[in-house]
C-alpha cells in the first residue's frame, strides 16, 4: 500500500473516531461550574448585602451556579438577532403575515375582557399589546427553551460587550426565584433570559409585572397577567416616553429632498417637530399638528428606502425592544390585527388613525 494511502487511511480513522465527540461538543451545552468563576463571589456578596440573602439562600445560589451550563451559541444568537441582519423587506414579510394576523385577531377575541381592562387602565390599545405578544412569543405559543440560568450565566460572565447588563439580570433572576419560590434550574426562557408570554427580563418582571387576574400571583405564563403587564410596561418603564393615550405610533412620510447629514435617523426618541422635518424635506402623508414631536424612521428595503415619522408611542414600543424594525412591525401588525378584528366583529378599531 503506497505511503500516501496509508496516511489517508490513518487520517480517516482518526476523523471517524473524533467526529462524534466534536459534534457532541458543538451541539451539547458544556458544564461550566460558574460557582468557581472569579466574579461569582461578587454576585454572592451583592445578593447578601443588597438583597438580604440568608446563608442558606446563598448556598442555593452556589449550587445553581455549579449546575449552570455554558451556552456560547446564546451569545452568538444575541449578536445575530434578525433586527441586526435583515432588510426591512425580509423582516416584515416574515412577521406581518396572514397566519400571524389571523392568530392575533383570534387572540384579541378570546381575551377581549383583559384587553379592554388594560386599555381602560393604561390607555394602550388591545392590538398594540397583541402585536408585542405576537412578535415575542406568537401569542404564548413559544416562550423559549433555554434555561434562564444558563442564558444569564453564560452572558453575564462571558458576553464580550454586554456582560454588566446580563450580570445584573442574573442577580435579579436569583432574587426573582427566591421571592416566587421558583427553582432557578428549571425556569425556561429566551436566549437572552427573558421569561413568559411577555418575555420580561428578570428586573422588569420584578418591577412591572402585574397580577391582572387577581389570583395572587404575577404569572407571565398566563394571558391575563401578560396583557396587563405589557400595558403597564409601556406606560411606566420610561415615563419620558411613556405611552400616550389616543395617539398614533407612526405615520408614513415622503422624502422630497435629501436630509442634511446632521439630521439624526433611527434614534430611540423624538428629535424634531413635524414642521421642522417638513422644512428639511421629510413631510408626513397625513396631517399632523406642526408642533408634534417626531423622529425620523428610515427602513432599508431590498431596493431603496422607506420613511416614516415616529411619534412618542413608537418610541414607547422601542423601550420594549430598542430596534426600529421591531417597533415598526408592532405598529403594522397591530393595524392589521385591529382591522381584521373589527371586520369580523363589526366594531370600530381602537388603533388611532395615522399608522
Amino acid at each position: 500500500m503506497p505511503p500516501n494511502t496509508m496516511g489517508e487511511l490513518f487520517v480517516t480513522r482518526i476523523r471517524n473516531l473524533l467526529m462524534p465527540c466534536l459534534l457532541a461538543a458543538w451541539i451539547a451545552p458544556a458544564a461550566a461550574d460558574y460557582s468557581a468563576h472569579p466574579r461569582a463571589q461578587a454576585l454572592l456578596e451583592v445578593l447578601a448585602r443588597e438583597d438580604r440573602f440568608s446563608p442558606e439562600e446563598l448556598a442555593s445560589v452556589r449550587t445553581a451556579l455549579a449546575q449552570a451550563e455554558r451556552l456560547p451559541k446564546l451569545v452568538e444568537a444575541e449578536q445575530k438577532a434578525a433586527e441586526r441582519t435583515e432588510t426591512w423587506t425580509t423582516y416584515a414579510a416574515k412577521r406581518v403575515d396572514a397566519p400571524r394576523i389571523a392568530n392575533g385577531a383570534d387572540f384579541l377575541d378570546e381575551n377581549r375582557l383583559w384587553f379592554s381592562r388594560a386599555e381602560t387602565e393604561y390607555g394602550v390599545p388591545p392590538a398594540v399589546i397583541a402585536g408585542i405578544l405576537g412578535l415575542e412569543t406568537n401569542f404564548g405559543r413559544f416562550t423559549g427553551s433555554a434555561r434562564v440560568l444558563d442564558a444569564l450565566a453564560t452572558q453575564g460572565f462571558e458576553h464580550p460587550t454586554r456582560s454588566p447588563f446580563f450580570f445584573s439580570e442574573l442577580r435579579e433572576f436569583f432574587v426573582f426565584c427566591r421571592d416566587t419560590k421558583r427553582d432557578p434550574v428549571e425556569a425556561l426562557g429566551s436566549y437572552a433570559g427573558a421569561m413568559g408570554w411577555a418575555q420580561f427580563m428578570p428586573s422588569n418582571y420584578r418591577r412591572l409585572a402585574v397580577d391582572f387576574d387577581s389570583d395572587g400571583k404575577r404569572d407571565l405564563w398566563t394571558a391575563a397577567d401578560a396583557i396587563g403587564s405589557i400595558a403597564r410596561y409601556l406606560v411606566e418603564y420610561d415615563r419620558s416616553r411613556g405611552w400616550r393615550r389616543g395617539e398614533p405610533l407612526a405615520v408614513p412620510a415622503v422624502l422630497d429632498k435629501p436630509l442634511p447629514p446632521d439630521v439624526a435617523i433611527n434614534t430611540s426618541r423624538t428629535t424634531h417637530t413635524a414642521a421642522q422635518l417638513a422644512a428639511l424635506g421629510l413631510r408626513p402623508t397625513v396631517e399632523l399638528p406642526p408642533g408634534t414631536q417626531v423622529g425620523v424612521v428610515e427602513l432599508q428595503l431590498d431596493e431603496g428606502r422607506e420613511y416614516w415619522l415616529g411619534l412618542n408611542n413608537f418610541y414607547s414600543v422601542m423601550s420594549y425592544n430598542p430596534r426600529v424594525y421591531y417597533a415598526m412591525t408592532v405598529s403594522l401588525l397591530a393595524q392589521e390585527m385591529a382591522r381584521l378584528d373589527a371586520d369580523r366583529n363589526n366594531i370600530s378599531s381602537t388603533i388611532p388613525p395615522g399608522e
